[in-house]
C-alpha cells in the first residue's frame, strides 16, 4: 500500500506540472490585465509600459510561466529612457512558496485565497453533511420500496430537482423564503448571507439556510438516483438472497452487507465533488453574495488577476488528485476484494 501511495503522488508531478502550464497560456491569453487597472481613466502609454516590464508581462509567455513556477531574480531597467532607472528585486515562484502577488489589490496571492477559504468550507462542508445525509435516506427508502406511490413521488421530485438550474433555485428560495415570507408577516431570510455578520451560532445558521439548500436540492436529486440504481443492483445479488436464506434480519442484510457494497460508486461520486468545494459554488455565492472563493473567482476573472486566478486553480488541482488517491483508498475498506500492490 505504502508503494502505491508513493507511485501515485510521483506520478502526480508531472501531470501537475502540465496542467498548471496549460491553465496559465489559457489565462495568458484571455486578455490584458493592464487594460483594468485604471479604472474609467485609461492607462497612459508610458505607465503601461512601465507595468508590463514591473509585472514582467513583456516576456514571452513561457518565460512567463518559469518565472511563476521557479521564480527569478531580476534587474528592471531603464531602457526606453523614462527614468526608471535600474530596480533589483526578486520573483519567487510557486516552488517556493510563493504564488505572487494580486495585480489588484497588490496582496500576496494566497493571502487573498486563505483568507476566503473558511468561508466557502464552512459552506460547502455544511452542503455536503445535508446532502450525503437525504440522499441516503431518499435513495434507499426509493429502492426498498421500488415502484410503490413513495417511490414514484421521490422519484418525480428527484427528476424536477435535477432539471432546474441553480440560478432558478436561488432565486426561488429568495422569493419565497426572503420576499413572500416577509409579505406573510414570517420570519424571512436574509437575501445577503455574510457569515461575518453573525454575532452566534443560531444566527450564522440562519444566514446559511437559504445559500445551502441552494446548492444541496440538485445534489440530493442526482445522489439519491445513484444510490436508489446501486441499491437496487445489490439487493438482487445471489449472496442476498443467500443472507436472506440464512434468516438475518432484513435490516442487518441492507446496512452490513448491501449498502457497503452500493456505496462504491457513490465514494466515485464524493471524491470527484469534494476537490471542487474548494472552488465554492460561483453562482451561489454570487447571487448570495457569500464572500467564499467562487466570488472570489468571478471578481478576480473580470481583473485578469492571474496570480489569484492560478492560486485558486491550482489549489482546486492538487485538491483533485489528493482527493482521487483517497477515494482508491477508501475502495480498500468498502470492498476487501480490492488490493493494491
Amino acid at each position: 500500500m505504502g508503494s502505491y501511495v508513493l507511485r501515485r503522488l510521483l506520478q502526480s508531478i508531472p501531470l501537475l506540472i502540465i496542467v498548471s502550464l496549460v491553465i496559465f497560456v489559457l489565462l495568458q491569453s484571455t486578455g490584458d490585465p493592464l487594460a483594468t487597472m485604471g479604472g474609467r481613466v485609461p492607462t497612459r502609454p508610458a505607465d503601461r509600459e512601465r507595468l508590463r516590464r514591473q509585472l514582467g508581462l513583456d516576456q514571452p509567455v513561457l518565460t512567463q510561466y518559469v518565472y511563476w513556477l521557479i521564480g527569478n531574480d531580476w534587474t528592471m531597467t531603464d531602457r526606453d529612457g523614462d527614468g526608471i532607472g535600474e530596480t533589483p528585486g526578486t520573483r519567487h515562484g510557486v516552488l517556493r512558496g510563493d504564488f505572487g502577488t494580486s495585480i489588484v489589490t497588490k496582496q500576496p496571492a494566497m493571502e487573498i485565497i486563505m483568507d476566503r477559504l473558511p468561508n466557502t468550507l464552512l459552506l460547502m462542508i455544511t452542503a455536503e453533511i445535508i446532502i450525503m445525509a437525504f440522499a441516503l435516506v431518499i435513495g434507499v427508502i426509493s429502492a426498498i420500496r421500488q415502484y410503490s406511490a413513495l417511490d414514484n413521488v421521490l422519484t418525480g421530485f428527484s427528476f424536477v430537482a435535477f432539471s432546474m438550474p441553480i440560478f432558478l433555485v436561488a432565486f426561488g428560495f429568495m422569493y419565497i423564503f426572503a420576499v413572500k415570507f416577509r409579505e406573510w408577516g414570517l420570519p424571512y431570510f436574509p437575501t445577503i448571507s455574510n457569515p461575518n455578520d453573525a454575532d452566534d451560532l443560531g444566527e450564522l445558521i440562519w444566514i446559511m439556510t437559504l445559500p445551502v439548500l441552494t446548492i444541496s436540492l440538485i445534489s440530493i436529486a442526482a445522489y439519491s438516483r445513484y444510490i436508489r440504481s446501486n441499491m437496487l443492483e445489490v439487493i438482487n445479488s445471489d449472496y442476498i438472497r443467500t443472507a436472506r436464506a440464512k434468516g438475518l434480519s432484513e435490516r442487518w442484510i441492507l446496512y452490513r452487507h448491501a449498502f457497503k457494497n452500493a456505496a462504491l460508486p457513490l465514494a466515485t461520486l464524493i471524491g470527484l465533488d469534494l476537490p471542487f468545494l474548494l472552488g465554492g459554488a460561483v453562482v451561489t455565492e454570487r447571487i448570495f453574495a457569500w464572500p467564499g472563493m467562487g466570488r472570489l473567482f468571478i471578481d478576480h476573472l473580470g481583473r485578469l488577476d492571474y496570480p489569484v486566478l492560478m492560486g485558486l486553480l491550482m489549489l482546486i488541482t492538487v485538491a483533485v488528485v489528493v482527493f482521487q488517491l483517497a477515494t482508491d483508498l477508501v475502495y480498500t475498506w468498502l470492498d476487501p476484494r480490492i488490493r493494491y500492490t
